[in-house]
Order: structure tokens, then sequence, then C-alpha cells
């Protein structure tokens, strides 16, 4: 158990964000009073002190058995609301570094992501990179201040370097668009996504794609007011595929009618469920310009995919990826994840040589994450998940397999409640990067989304900040509200 008293509630966050890197959820416990001398267990106390010899700092004292470690932040003022903004910034680094080393003295425990808790690793080499600072420093910032492993460092650093490459070449003017189909053949154990098994839902499914269409007219609207050029379009979902041939092809020529295609370098759908495609599909959408596919199996072993909530075997997963390649597909993407229910280190290895058989141009693994809203989270007694050290072990067996088929990693991303507190990795071969992965990720371009839970959102650079217009989840408050939908859109863009 570890007790916390914070005073100033603005790093609460950060405060708990870090101390959940080392203790579950149920072992941590906010207190407002002071615990007694015999509190027992772990405490940490984090407090202002207004009068400390040498002026205002931020005291961060944790205690533990005999053991304990101070640390006093120098702050400008006592009243922290005072200070400026990046200031602030500057002690929530500091703040979360301190507990962080305090934490790591405490248990003997180093992370691999050091005192990393946020969602985009790479950004900070990026933007280093942008600052002008040579490999060396930008490895000695990730190592020291930091604190990532040498490997962790080296790999954010790699991965900024190509990201960079897509974000320099991208005009000002160029966005990305985002259409969400909501529909699954069924939902997956671990899948907290705004998604809806389309059995139920199949009365919904034409309303539904009216009113997207109705939405995709608003939004070109807006593109053109607003002289955008379209660089990617991503169809993702729920399984888009999920919806029907002549659905999915009405869809698919809508967007070709409606948008100015251009400028799009990268047309994705997420086929994903093999049990949603079909050679119509295929064709149809490739027949509409779409350039890259995604066809996730997630595991090659049947057990698991029965386990995990999947109607289809792994021997429809190779039949649907040999649909797609004589469909004239040659970008293809494949998701797989690392600790699903049941599995151990040889089933994953299993997983890797089915998927080096069929050499896709990306693979994407996912380190699973227990997400609040998913069946996983709400039944997780009864299943066997494995030990962060076991995850290790199959992020770096998949590292050492992608770099084996000539892939390297282009994009990175973490989550709450990941295993291991590892990460997610875009692997490709040269050249087939993911534009809209990079973008999505660093958030350096808007992207319009739209559909039921999209999100858009959009930059501004100059100011270093973004705005954000939410889209209903809810299928028939979508559909019946999609006028506001649009107009949330065309406020944010034209403040």
């Amino acid at each position: 158990m570890i007790q916390i008293f914070l005073e100033e509630q603005m790093f609460y966050n950060e405060v708990y964000d870090e101390v959940k890197l080392f203790f579950n959820e149920n072992e941590i416990c906010f207190t407002d009073e002071l615990p007694p001398d015999e509190k027992g267990g772990i405490f940490l106390y984090c407090k202002v002190d207004s009068e400390a010899a040498e002026g205002p700092v931020f005291r961060i004292n944790l205690e533990w058995d005999n053991s304990s470690y101070n640390a006093d932040i120098p702050i400008e003022s006592k009243n922290i609301g005072e200070m400026e903004t990046e200031k602030v910034r500057e002690l929530k680094r500091q703040i979360k570094r301190h507990i962080y080393l305090a934490l790591v003295k405490c248990t003997g425990r180093e992370l691999p992501w050091g005192m990393l808790t946020g969602i985009r690793p790479a950004k900070i080499a990026r933007e280093l990179l942008e600052e002008g600072k040579t490999e060396e420093e930008i490895l000695s910032t990730l190592t020291r201040f930091y604190m990532l492993s040498e490997e962790k460092a080296r790999l954010a650093y790699g991965v900024a370097l190509t990201e960079s490459k897509i974000i320099n070449r991208t005009g000002k003017d160029m966005i990305s668009v985002y259409i969400g189909i909501p529909f699954c053949p069924s939902r997956c154990l671990y899948c907290s996504f705004t998604s809806n098994p389309i059995a139920k839902c199949s009365h919904l499914v034409s309303k539904y794609l009216d009113a997207l269409k109705s939405e995709i007219n608003g939004v070109q609207r807006i593109i053109e007011e607003k002289s955008y050029k379209i660089q990617s379009l991503y169809i993702g979902g729920g399984t888009p595929t999920s919806i029907d041939t002549v659905s999915l092809e009405g869809l698919l020529e809508h967007i070709n009618k409606t948008f100015n295609m251009t400028w799009i370098e990268e047309f994705t759908l997420e086929a994903g469920r093999p049990d949603s495609i079909s050679k119509d599909k295929l064709e149809a959408a490739k027949n509409y310009g779409v350039n890259r596919i995604s066809i996730n199996p997630q595991t090659m072993n049947n057990r698991t995919l029965e386990i995990i909530g999947r109607s289809h075997t792994a021997e429809d997963i190779i039949e649907a990826f040999g649909l797609a390649r004589e469909a004239g597909f040659d970008c293809i993407n494949m998701d797989i994840i690392v600790g699903l229910p049941g599995e151990n280190l040889l089933m994953f290895e299993h997983t890797l040589k089915e998927i080096g058989k069929l050499n896709p141009e990306n693979l994407t693994v996912h380190t699973m994450a227990i997400k609040r809203a998913s069946r996983l989270n709400e039944h997780r007694s009864e299943y066997n998940l494995i030990s962060g050290e076991e995850a290790e072990q199959m992020v770096n067996m998949a590292r050492e397999f992608a770099n084996s088929i000539g892939m390297h990693p282009y994009y990175l991303y973490r989550q709450k409640n990941i295993l291991g507190n590892l990460e997610n990795i875009g692997y490709c071969k040269p050249g087939y990067e993911s534009i809209y992965n990079i973008q999505i990720m660093e958030e350096k371009q808007t992207i319009i989304a739209l559909g039921a839970g999209a999100v858009t959102k959009v930059v501004y650079p100059s100011d270093n900040r973004i705005e954000r217009a939410f889209n209903v989840k809810n299928i028939e408050e979508y559909i019946n509200r999609l006028d506001e939908m649009i107009e949330r859109k065309k406020a944010l863009l034209n403040p």
C-alpha cells in the first residue's frame, strides 16, 4: 500500500500516473491527512513549502521502512497559478522525474521507458531533433533525464528520424481524413472501441451510411472553403468491411465523387477481420483507389482466436491475405497482439512464423492493454495473462523477427494499463511507412474525422496547440444530430 498526500491537485495526474507504474490501483490511496508515525507501508508527501530558506520549493518526500527519498524543486512563486505555462510544464516533468527516482530506490525496479507515462515517446525525440540536437545529445536526454533504457532510447530516436522525413515533406495546407464505420462481425474480448455487432445493428447500417455520406458532403464544403489538400484518407472502425459489398462500394463511390482525390498519397481501408473479407469487396476497394489495407489476425493460433471472440480461423486469415494479393494490393498491414490470454512464447513464435510466410509490407505489434470498457477487464479473473517479463520477451522476439524480414520501426505509441509498461510498434519495409499512422501519433497535421465517435483534431503549429471536435458515439444519436456534428467542425475550423 502506498499513501499519497498531495496538496496541489493540479499535479494529480502526474503523481498518480507515475506511482501507477509501480503499484496497482488498489494499492494506491490518496489521503488528506498526514499519517501518524506508525503508518506502515509507503508514504509519499508532495507539498509546496513557501518558507524554505532559499525560496519556495515543491517538496517531495517518500518514506518506506527506515529509508527515505527527499527532493526540493525550486519554484518561482508559492502561487503556482501565477507561473508561466512552460515553467509549469517543466515543474510537472521534474515532479514526475523525482517520484520515479524515489520509487526506483524504494522498489529496486527500473522500467524500460523510465519515467515516461505518455502515449507518444517518439514525440520527445522528434522535438529535440527540431531543436537541432545531435543524436548523442538526444540519446543522452532520453537516458539521463527521462531514464529510458538504452534500447528504448534508440527505438524512440530511430522512429523520430523516420517520422520527421514524412512530416517535413508535408505541406502546411495538407490534412488527413478519417472515416469511421462502427460495426464489427463481433466484439473482441479486449476491445473498447466504438463498435457494434453488425447482426444486432443491421437495421441501422443503411441509415448510418446515409448520414455518413451527408457528413462527407458537409466536410467537403469546409475543405473547399479552407483550400485544404487531402494527403491521406483512412477508413477505420470497427471493421469497415463488415458492411455488405454493395454498401461498401456505394460509400467508396461517394468518397471519390465528393472529395478531391488529386493529392491523396495514401488511401487505407481497415479490412481487419478475415471473416468480413471477400473477393468482391477487395476488388471494389482497389477500383476506387484504396492502396493500403489491413488484415489483422491478432494471432495465428486457432484456440486463442476462439477465446478472444473471433469467428474465423488462422486458415481464413491466410485465404483472405491471398485474395488481397490477387486483387492487386501491394501494401498490406497485419496486426498482432503480445500477451493474449492463454498464449505463451512458443505460440507467439508460431504466429510470427506464419506471418513471415505471408510476407506483408507492414506489421503492427500491439502489447495487450487492459481497457476499462473491455469484456476482458470485466471478467479479468477468468483469464490467464502473462507477466511483464514474458511480454517483454515477446516484444523482443517480434523486433528480431521484423528485422529479419527487412522491416524497421516507423511509429510507436503506448497505452495505460499496458503489460510490462511496454509499447505498440509499427514496423514496415522501406518506403511503406503509413502517413496516417505517423500523423495521428505526432499531431503535426489537422485530421478531420467523420462518423460516430470520431474525433477531429485541428493543429495550430504557431501556437503549439490542438483543438478537438467530438462526434457522439451512439449511432442513433449520430444520425439524429448529424447537422450538429458538421457545425462543430465548421466552428472549430473557422473560429
